[in-house]
């Protein structure tokens, strides 16, 4: 349910409401100065729409929708974070219209809103414009100026304004259309620029920066239709969130053969001297470095590759206090039962490790092959079930974010049953549910020779602790 608008905030309405219904001095019709607005003293309009019990519980399960996706927000982020505190504050306000209108459904009398007469007295009128682009009407004046003050307008769509002026500059405004309420800055056109919100009757909310009425730059976007998003944003689409570096953070590693072999040359990872010195090109942490908290080792690929190094490392990395899992490699080669079993029967799995991950890394050309994206989908079922059956542990699918978007249309048993890792080397944090987030390939780390993927777990240490406890993200 939308605020009822102050007293002030009706006036403003009013007076642009019917200065352009009744009023030829239109910013679409011709100029003419001779004839100026004229404002009744006494209107009556109907500002809130009225409330049905169908309509207060549908308000009702809108917010709740909401809030429950704002729980998983508030689970992997705290208050370093940016937009934290613009996202607190909304939850703040959809828990008190909840209670709200929980009120209301509970008083059928409460319901019934009729129409308010709303009183403009002369001696306030002066105070307020006509604003036109070539100067306004105030008082029953035209001025040939650039207007300072409370004003009304109408925007080239017709959409009425009303606002505050300084020297012609739009300082703040409210429009009130159709779909909604906007409430913040606006540029010369009375379109959206600058900070403000939008609160749709649909239950959508977003607040942050705008450019041409639309969200450009910081912003967070809530909706009773799919998880919250909070991060930066591109001309109205959300590119993700620009995560912060720092050491509250938890930094993991995986590695395989390849940073053991390079040519002819061998290489051994000195587990004793690991930590991240750079996140990779496209991150940058500030001249921080990180410790090693976990690392993933490959194991096995197919049905006929295996890691020569998994063992020394995971024994090596155990030693020196880093937490360990195992992955393999898929291929679509070979079945996906033979595969799980040549995983399980080649690996070590012990009490207190992260659990196995599927790295699933297919081309378009490859999954067409074998039949399209079903096919593939029920290979992985098949992988994951008995892995999960032989080993004790829910495993962990490992994908790009381009797969998920492209190929899991058909697989949401699989988003919901399993956590994922997802591979994304852009400056944005994947917009999916996630328990890791492999944000490069090109890191460098202390002891290891070359360039390693870098990964940050979703979440902060408390969260951390719960995963090692649980080996499952909720």
């Amino acid at each position: 349910m939308k605020k009822t608008p102050s007293s002030a905030t009706i006036a403003n309405i009013l007076v642009l409401a019917f200065a352009v219904l009744i009023n030829p001095l239109c910013p679409l019709t011709p100029y003419r100065p001779s004839t100026h607005p004229c404002i009744p003293d006494k209107v009556e309009i109907r500002y809130t729409r009225p409330l049905s019990p169908d309509s207060t519980l549908q308000l009702i399960r809108q917010a709740k929708e909401q809030l429950n996706e704002m729980n998983y927000y508030f689970k992997v982020h705290n208050v370093t974070d940016e937009g934290y505190n613009q996202v607190a504050r909304y939850r703040d306000y959809l828990q008190i219209k909840v209670s709200y209108l929980s009120k209301i459904y509970e008083d059928p009398a409460q319901q019934r809103v009729k129409s308010q007469t709303v009183h403009i007295p002369a001696k306030q009128r002066p105070y307020i414009a006509v604003k036109l682009p070539y100067g306004y009407w105030r008082a029953g004046h035209f001025y040939l100026s650039s207007l300072t003050g409370k004003a009304i307008a109408c925007d080239l769509q017709g959409r009425v304004v009303s606002a505050y002026f300084r020297a012609d500059t739009v300082v703040s405004a409210i429009r009130i259309d159709s779909e909604g309420i906007y409430k913040g800055q606006m540029d010369t056109l009375l379109q959206a620029r600058g900070q403000g919100t939008y609160e749709a009757k649909n239950g959508e909310y977003h607040e942050g920066f705008w450019s041409d009425n639309k969200p450009h730059g910081f912003g967070f976007h809530s909706s009773p239709s799919h998880s919250i998003q909070v991060g930066e944003w591109k001309a109205g689409r959300f590119l993700g969130e620009r995560m912060k570096y720092t050491t509250e953070r938890i930094y993991g590693i995986d590695v395989s053969r390849h940073q053991h072999e390079k040519g002819k040359k061998r290489y051994s990872i000195d587990w004793h001297k690991v930590r991240i010195t750079s996140l990779g090109t496209r991150h940058n942490a500030g001249g921080q470095t990180f410790p090693v908290s976990f690392a993933y080792i490959k194991s096995t690929e197919g049905t006929t590759i295996r890691n020569r190094y998994f063992l020394k490392d995971y024994m090596n990395a155990k030693k020196h206090g880093i937490r360990v899992g195992a992955y393999h490699f898929f291929s679509l080669k070979s079945s996906a039962t033979a595969q799980a079993n040549y995983f399980v029967n080649h690996t070590l799995f012990r009490k207190g490790d992260f659990p196995p991950v599927m790295d699933v890394e297919p081309t378009d050309g490859q999954i067409k092959k074998i039949g399209g994206d079903d096919a593939l989908i029920e290979r992985i079922r098949t992988f994951m079930n008995i892995v999960e059956r032989r080993t004790g542990m829910r495993p962990i699918l490992y994908v790009s974010q381009n797969f998920i978007k492209h190929h899991m249309a058909n697989a949401s048993d699989i988003k919901q049953k399993y956590n994922v890792w997802i591979a994304r080397y852009g400056q944005y944090r994947p917009d999916v549910k996630l328990v890791y987030w492999q944000l490069s390939a090109d890191g460098k780390v202390e002891g290891i020779n070359g360039s390693v993927d870098i990964n940050v777990f979703n979440g902060y240490q408390v969260q951390y602790e719960e995963f090692k406890q649980m080996g499952f993200y909720k």
